[in-house]
């Protein structure tokens, strides 16, 4: 975030990767939700977007790179923010992202650092989608999982990002590669508060769970385990398998905003109306042990 003035900052960000999806377009789309929620985990609004691209030439057609930058255009034309450009490589492997600048008022910014003692945790998308492409790719998905999938990463964070300021929320952060745990880890770390998960209250993509009891984990999940396993307290109870998934590493995932607890039925339902149905209380935020985090 870099401040202009007394009351207006920019936020700038960067992410791309290569594909979870065999679409070109949904790819495309996925790609450039995911690097627009950045800005709304911040409390922002996206203005402007460049489109970030490495193309294997040699073995693949134009059409998939027409295809998947359509699918990234329509996402940010979705947003209200404007394509303004981008740059291209010839690569060996396929990559797509988003260069965004967005704006934020200085006293609206929702940080890592501003959870307090006392606020509720809500969650906005449910976990799983790094669990289903691995059971995609042993070919073990079934067609309403990878649904669901897709139609969780395509989803805007648009609601509950524009929402947040106003039911006073000043501290959260977006649900992608460290997982629940990681992402969850960062906000109690830098907030100096604990936070206490719910976890059976924590809302996963449909086959999420069997899945993971299958052994469909993907490398990511543990290695977050692992980031934040010194300060994660898991309750006697509570299924390793369910853990796995509060590890899973997301694309394009939801939000994890601290509410304050007076204001957190409204807030809930304004964005249920919009675009995070699925938004539920997952927990809460106390005042420590600071930086960690207790499953129960």
């Amino acid at each position: 975030m870099f401040r202009l003035d007394d009351g207006l900052a920019l936020i700038q960000t960067v992410d791309f990767f290569t594909p979870i999806v065999d679409d070109p377009y949904t790819f495309g789309q996925v790609a450039a939700a995911n690097a627009l929620s950045d800005v709304y985990a911040m409390g922002g609004r996206p203005l402007t977007a460049m489109n970030i691209v490495c193309f294997p030439t040699s073995s693949l057609p134009k059409t998939v790179l027409v295809e998947m930058l359509r699918g990234g255009y329509d996402k940010v034309h979705e947003s209200g923010a404007v394509l303004v450009g981008g740059h291209t490589v010839d690569d060996l492997e396929l990559k797509y992202g988003l260069s965004v600048t967005g704006v934020v008022h200085p006293e609206r910014v929702i940080a890592n650092a501003g959870a307090r003692p006392g606020q509720v945790l809500v969650l906005t998308k449910p976990l799983g989608t790094g669990i289903i492409a691995t059971a995609i790719k042993a070919g073990l998905a079934t067609a309403d999982s990878e649904t669901e999938m897709v139609k969780n990463m395509v989803t805007l964070n648009r609601g509950p990002g524009e929402a947040a300021w106003r039911f006073g929320v000043t501290g959260g952060t977006d649900i992608t590669g460290f997982g629940l745990l990681g992402h969850g880890w960062e906000l109690a770390r830098a907030s100096k508060v604990g936070l206490v998960i719910e976890s059976e209250r924590v809302p996963q993509l449909p086959g999420a769970f069997d899945y993971a009891s299958m052994g469909l984990v993907p490398a990511g999940s543990w290695a977050n385990q692992n980031f934040c396993a010194r300060s994660l307290k898991i309750a006697e109870g509570v299924s390793p398998v369910l853990v796995n998934v509060l590890a899973d590493a997301q694309t394009s995932g939801g939000l994890l905003l601290a509410v304050p607890d007076d204001r957190v039925d409204g807030f809930l339902a304004e964005i249920r109306a919009g675009d995070a149905p699925g938004a539920v209380v997952i927990g809460r935020v106390t005042e420590g042990p600071p930086g960690t985090i207790a499953v129960v």
